[in-house]
């Protein structure tokens, strides 16, 4: 019983600290940025970027999106990043502007051990093109021991996603 009440005690010492210091301002912060020139109007880049059931027809990256984007809902996400492990996420949407932009924020078990904010933005390029936006910043106590795999597998999943979605909304 003593063993047991110890192994408590350390557990939810363990997770306290772990939140502690993931919500402290002093706990690591990683930001991946890409971005793409696209030859389309932007109605045309978010309409193929918001139509998420025909990711698995064209997005290497994000494979499927399931549920309504509005702020405070919950998505379903799956992705397969580039030469390392697929899975499943549930993310929950932070702001959602149709034709300007999607965020949501990912989480893994609990808050300050690995978060993910991710956001999408169109915006006109000024020529009647499109500049298309990823970015996401990682925050909490486990980015520092996956950020290598982080900054290459899925650094080079949204760029994957970028000209996938390039390709895409050029074609006539």
């Amino acid at each position: 019983m003593k063993l047991l009440r110890a192994f408590i005690a350390l557990i939810v010492g363990t997770l306290f600290t772990l939140i502690v210091i993931g919500n402290s301002p002093y706990h690591p912060v990683r930001e991946l940025f890409t971005v793409v020139e696209i030859s389309a109007p932007p109605a045309k880049v978010w309409n193929n970027f918001a139509a998420f059931q025909t990711y698995p027809q064209w997005n290497p990256f994000i494979t499927s999106i399931v549920g309504d984007p509005r702020p405070g809902s919950t998505l379903k996400v799956h992705i397969a990043p580039p030469g390392a492990m697929s899975w499943t996420f549930h993310p929950t949407v932070l702001t959602y502007n149709p034709n300007h932009e999607l965020t949501w924020l990912g989480r893994f078990l609990i808050p300050g051990l690995f978060d993910g904010q991710h956001t999408f933005s169109v915006e006109s390029n000024g020529t009647g093109g499109t500049r298309f936006i990823q970015r996401e910043r990682f925050t909490g106590v486990l980015v520092p021991f996956m950020w290598d795999s982080l900054k290459i597998h899925t650094a080079q999943g949204f760029k994957d996603m970028n000209q996938a979605l390039k390709k895409r909304c050029e074609q006539p």
